[in-house]
């Protein structure tokens, strides 16, 4: 009698299923989607959000709302989103700071990445790119560079969109694998960095390479190498960094679409496959790399085994950087 008694409740307590229910979270959206946006209007992760936003919108019927909420290295709009009610109807993009390098980089953080973001899939990734001023700087490869570098008063300085960024973490960890004399220079973005670059007033970036590739093409700046770990295909004769001879140098910025933890099962299931769907277009792969970046689209389950994968790594670029943040 005990035995039947506790098969019971466990039969009661276990969740139920309704057909009715699963259909209908199957069909989302079927109502406008909130998308928050860690990042100011017109940068990359806007721009490419935006991109598929359009996708969304005109394979589901349904508006996809921007929001932007820009500010400490993303963690005030993604925060917002781990925050929001896990319904399916608030989402975003959630760049590889929010996702691996963040919760190293802030004293404290407002959202815990594991515990209150479901990924859905990758969204973009791009290689940064390692840029010299043509007019002040004579090298036209790594090896070069170095030797430039290293007979330089005073070393060299690299520019980054800020503490903690991808450029500031590859220019520090750069400088340590080559044994340079290293000066972190922040500013608010590529639009002061190429100024400062062109004036001779920086020495070099290691920045992302979308906002990057148009000053490049006009010949005022020398790309000397990519971090990605296959040469980009819009500058076939530019090596990687591996290549030149910094062995396993491979940094990535990527991005990823998340809604808050807990949005039910075949909501995820729908939107991962509406991502995925929209990354294999070729149209949209040519407009993402015309933008600088790849398309990409996955699984959820990838997304966490790329954020596992990359911790250590990015873990140990923080280390070397002495970067903190409050």
């Amino acid at each position: 009698m005990l035995t039947r008694r506790r098969a019971l409740a466990s039969v009661l307590s276990s969740p139920v299923i309704v057909p009715g229910l699963a259909a209908a979270q199957a069909q989302w959206p079927e109502k406008p989607v909130r998308v928050i946006v860690p990042w100011p209007p017109g940068g990359s992760t806007d721009v490419l959000t935006r991109l598929y936003c359009e996708q969304l919108q005109a394979k589901t019927g349904q508006s996809f709302l921007i929001e932007n909420r820009p500010g400490a290295g993303g963690n005030i709009g993604t925060d917002a989103l781990a925050k929001a009610h896990p319904d399916g109807y608030s989402m975003g993009p959630v760049t590889v700071g929010g996702w691996t390098i963040n919760p190293y980089l802030y004293a404290r953080m407002p959202y815990s990445p594991d515990r209150e973001l479901q990924p859905i899939s990758m969204h973009w990734s791009l290689p940064n790119v390692l840029v010299v001023s043509t007019a002040h700087c004579p090298a036209t490869n790594l090896a070069q560079f170095v030797e430039w570098a290293r007979g330089r008063q005073g070393g060299v300085s690299y520019g980054s969109p800020g503490v903690g960024t991808t450029a500031h973490l590859s220019g520090s960890y750069l400088c340590q694998r080559l044994a340079l004399d290293g000066q972190h220079v922040p500013f608010r973005g590529a639009a002061q960095i190429t100024p400062a670059m062109l004036a001779g007033d920086l020495t070099f970036a290691l920045d992302n390479l979308a906002s990057y590739i148009p000053i490049i093409q006009e010949g005022r700046m020398r790309a000397l190498g990519v971090s990605s770990a296959e040469r980009w295909s819009t500058l076939p004769d530019v090596p990687t960094l591996s290549e030149s001879g910094v062995a396993n140098f491979q940094v990535e910025s990527w991005c990823a679409f998340a809604f808050p933890a807990n949005v039910p099962a075949p909501i995820v299931q729908r939107a991962s496959a509406l991502m995925q769907e929209i990354g294999r277009d070729p149209n949209v792969q040519a407009r993402v790399l015309r933008a600088g970046a790849k398309a990409l689209g996955s699984t959820p389950e990838a997304v966490w085994e790329r954020v596992r994968a990359e911790r250590p790594t990015w873990q140990e670029m923080v280390r070397i950087s002495g970067a903190r943040m409050e």
